[in-house]
């Protein structure tokens, strides 16, 4: 009996993925659940994983093809087959079989070239390229000599070891020749989906939006002499840190509540005014910026709140997030402070018609009461779309935002 291997049904807003990495090879056994390749999506990594038990057949769609929804991958037949141990060793000899005319050469030639296209996937290809790796000087374990994930991850595991084991030099043994003139190294990357569909969505904020920013600056003293003196049993009670996300967070949803406009969105020549609060946050992966979303925020206490971040921060790191967390939003916070940036201006997160960007926090001298004192200060900065709000809508809420995180008891008292 065999059984069909198909694409994820893809959401509407995702047109087709690309296979980015097959766990498994034809013949391989393959266990109920047992995950059997990765397909990349302009939003996410979808895992499609094994119906039954069986031996991996015909592989239909290979590493790099372009794939729609529910279309079919390849097959899982019934039986027993050599297990992924035995198929990978088999590959392994018969790559390194001595057919003296031909491998070596070829594999020489590839060397030369430095180009891994035909010997690697799309995945190990990318790890190569980020980490200086030469396709070369890796043993591919895939079929017929292929270098997959794993082999990449074990050479860097190698390479990381035998740094670490060699004793510092005393002095360079062979000074670095600079690049002759005209020889300039120079990388060509193929963009990833996630990477092409970011370039997208920031140009097509730019052109379809009358983006403007208004700023402010935040004395974050107040946050902080809670933090210090809470952060102990907030964290026994509730096993998380209390960092600042959540309190911006809730003084956002808040300040939403104030002024509806921020919160709504454009659909043609309609406004559509939200009645949740829907806030994504902003997370930096390897394979791009990624905007999970935190769904009623209003309804979240600070912990939740923290605990929710912490899990979309691990999902992100691990490409775990699901379609699903990342779809929809009514408003959107970044904080670039964490990279150290002092200012910037966020660009929309289309259809939203607002984002708030934090900023490093800095201590400067600040007139208080007549007097100069330092405080520990941050930039605010909130972009918005001029078509729905207004100047004084814009600075409004800002300034609300502000008003929130300098006396926490405003969030309390609902005041």
């Amino acid at each position: 009996m065999s059984i069909e291997i198909k694409a994820p049904q893809f959401p509407e807003s995702v047109a087709d993925g690309t296979v980015a990495t097959w766990h498994k090879q034809e013949g391989d056994a393959v266990k109920r659940d047992e995950l059997l390749v990765d397909i990349e999506t302009d939003k996410v990594v979808l895992e499609v994983v094994a119906a039954a038990d069986g031996v991996l057949g015909k592989i239909l769609k290979g590493e790099g093809d372009t794939v729609e929804s529910q279309e079919l991958l390849g097959s899982i037949e019934e039986g027993s087959g050599k297990s992924s141990g035995d198929s990978k060793a088999e590959d392994k000899q018969a790559a390194e079989a001595p057919k003296a005319d031909e491998q070596p050469a070829a594999k020489e030639d590839a060397g030369k070239a430095g180009d891994s296209d035909g010997v690697a996937g799309p995945a190990a290809r990318k790890m190569m390229t980020e980490h200086g790796l030469d396709a070369a000087s890796i043993d591919g374990s895939g079929k017929g000599g292929r270098i997959t994930r794993e082999d990449v991850e074990k050479a860097l595991k190698a390479r990381e070891e035998k740094r670490s084991s060699s004793p510092a030099p005393q002095q360079p043994a062979v000074a670095e020749v600079p690049a002759a003139p005209g020889e300039r190294e120079e990388r060509r990357v193929p963009m990833t989906r996630l990477r092409k569909r970011i370039a997208e969505r920031l140009v097509a904020a730019q052109q379809n939006a009358a983006m403007l920013t208004t700023f402010n600056e935040v004395n974050m003293k107040p946050i902080m002499a809670m933090r210090k003196d809470y952060q102990a049993a907030f964290e026994k009670t509730h096993g998380v840190r209390l960092g600042f996300m959540s309190f911006f967070v809730r003084a956002c949803v808040e300040a939403l509540k104030r002024y509806p406009a921020v919160n709504a969105s454009i659909d043609g020549d309609d406004i559509v005014y939200h009645g949740y609060y829907d806030v994504g946050v902003a997370v930096s992966s390897e394979r791009g910026l990624v905007v999970p979303v935190l769904r009623d925020a209003d309804q979240k206490g600070l912990a939740e709140v923290e605990s929710q971040i912490i899990e979309y921060g691990n999902k992100a790191r691990d490409g775990k997030l699901s379609i699903e967390e990342m779809t929809g939003g009514t408003f959107t916070i970044s904080n670039g402070g964490v990279f150290g940036s002092l200012i910037s201006t966020p660009i929309l997160n289309p259809p939203q018609t607002a984002i708030l960007g934090m900023h490093k926090i800095q201590e400067r001298p600040m007139a208080v009461d007549g007097k100069v004192e330092i405080l520990p200060m941050m930039y605010l900065a909130l972009s918005y779309d001029h078509r729905l709000i207004d100047g004084k809508e814009a600075v409004q809420f800002l300034v609300a935002v502000k008003n929130f995180i300098e006396d926490p008891a405003r969030l309390l008292l609902d005041i």
